[in-house]
């Protein structure tokens, strides 16, 4: 079976991109290649800068319109949009299965995510509240009143990376809209068509509601279009997910406005003397390849406590054999081709350097030949890993993990912290003193405890430090990113 026969039935006009109050019809198109066969299955249409423009006119457009909807209504509206993507679900993972190339059980987890945000996105609409001030803490404020409350922070701009991106999206529209702020979102230029999917839902919805369709746009295209709309001062907040590279940039390009940025990592995961080694091991293997690799918070460097770091190396190679790699729409597939062909053999040089540098290739894969490169990136593991080279250094993104050993637990946290990066981090242990050291010295956003370091609930904080990024997503904590207090000062009656 093709990826052209397998290939769901689009919904949204053919040709066009929700910009301003409808459907504009677009001019230029891309291939949609499926990265398994590198078919291509559907057309996406191409935005330019001017669309961008445009798009920002009609959100500043309607700007108060969409701030000035009442709870009741943005809570109807998310709940609605959450209620189609439920029962169209199947489509929406066969879709993603094509689109990223990721395994189907890595495309079904995404959807039913997606559905949980939209719901508790849905929920928290109703807690954007504020609170009272005590000005008569100082003398000045004697017999005055004083509250605040969060008021919309303008336009969003959320620009989501290729790996997630159905999710990816869902967790900067779906705040946006709850805290009352139109928003243009930018999928990845390889994976843009999940999103436009959501965005047809979401117009939908908005209409049924009585609401402009400005009100959530989508543009699509090259890096000219997405900086465009970072550059624009209209655009009060950028969200971004993505490389860390691109990440600074647009930090640069948005200053002085607020940008979020949700970034990579060279995730840590400890494993301690006194851990379930096999419980361990089992973590590495689902967290470790999940999404083809391609998961800012899968497993990549593994730091384990001299005592256990033979037992454990010697049963994550035997259990290697259960990592399966095939084609990602069998549910049975654990590891597929990665997105595309310059990602891997931007994977095979990190992985070729660290072996020219003295890792040791403890998986049976076998680097194949230049001429041979493509984006198919079996399951690798390496030992004895130096730390000066990229494949530790950076983020691979890819089926890649590193193994190195300590002697200790506060060296392999003192290891861990030796990175520009700081985004989630493991530790695998029977001990709460080590647990708790961890949970304290770790420079990252999140600890995880006896699971793996891409735990991730869509209704906690969630974020990194460092070169990870700065900003928080999940519906509640991105709703505050995205709105402003507005402080109230009141004396009752005014001082003659």
């Amino acid at each position: 079976m093709t990826a052209t026969q397998a290939s769901p039935e689009l919904l949204a006009p053919a040709g066009a991109l929700p910009i301003g109050t409808g459907w504009r019809n677009l001019a230029d198109s891309s291939e949609i290649v499926f990265p398994f066969d590198g078919s291509a299955f559907a057309q996406a249409p191409v935005s330019v800068a001017a669309d961008s423009s445009d798009a920002l006119d009609a959100a500043e457009a309607a700007r108060p319109e969409v701030a000035a909807l009442t709870t009741a209504q943005r809570k109807s509206i998310l709940s609605a949009i959450h209620d189609r993507l439920r029962d169209d679900a199947q489509r929406f993972e066969d879709l993603l299965v094509l689109e990223t190339g990721k395994p189907r059980a890595d495309c079904r987890t995404e959807v039913n995510r997606t559905i949980v945000t939209l719901q508790a996105t849905a929920e928290e609409v109703s807690h954007v509240t504020g609170e009272t001030v005590p000005l008569d803490l100082q003398e000045l404020g004697r017999g005055m009143i004083g509250y605040y409350t969060r008021k919309p922070a303008g336009v969003i701009v959320g620009i989501a990376g290729f790996n997630y991106p159905l999710l990816l999206a869902t967790h900067k529209l779906a705040p946006a809209i709850a805290a009352g702020c139109p928003v243009i979102v930018k999928p990845a230029p390889n994976t843009p068509l999940a999103t436009i999917e959501l965005l047809k839902i979401t117009r939908d919805v908005l209409d049924e509601h009585g609401v402009t369709g400005a009100a959530v746009q989508l543009v699509n295209g090259g890096p000219e279009v997405g900086e465009t709309l970072v550059r624009d001062p209209r655009a009060a907040v950028v969200s971004f997910t993505g490389s860390a590279k691109i990440g600074h940039l647009i930090a640069q390009q948005a200053a002085p406005r607020k940008a979020l940025l949700e970034l990579g990592s060279n995730t840590g995961f400890i494993v301690a003397a006194d851990a379930d080694v096999e419980a361990a091991v089992d973590a590495v293997l689902r967290g470790g390849f999940y999404a083809n690799g391609q998961a800012c918070i899968s497993v990549q460097r593994v730091v384990l406590e001299r005592p256990i770091a033979a037992q454990f190396t010697a049963r994550l190679v035997e259990r290697m054999s259960e990592v399966v790699v095939g084609d990602p729409r069998d549910i049975a597939t654990n590891v597929a081709p990665v997105i595309n062909a310059a990602s891997g053999e931007r994977i095979f040089a990190m992985v070729d350097r660290a072996l020219t540098a003295g890792a040791e290739m403890l998986t049976p894969a076998q680097l194949p030949e230049a001429s041979e490169l493509g984006a198919s990136v079996p399951p690798i593991v390496l030992g004895d890993v130096p730390r000066d080279v990229d494949v530790w250094c950076e983020e691979i993104f890819g089926p890649v993990v590193c193994l190195t050993t300590v002697d200790s637990v506060d060296e392999a946290i003192d290891l861990v912290n030796d990175s520009r990066y700081g985004l989630q981090a493991a530790v695998y242990t029977s001990s709460l003193e080590s647990a708790f050291a961890a949970i304290e010295r770790l420079e990252v956003g999140g600890v995880v405890v006896n699971e793996i370091p891409g735990f991730r609930s869509d209704i906690m904080p969630y974020g990194g430090v460092k070169d990870s990024g700065v900003g928080r997503e999940g519906p509640r904590y991105a709703i505050e990113e995205y709105t402003v207090t507005r402080m109230a000062m009141i004396r009752p009656k005014a001082r003659s």
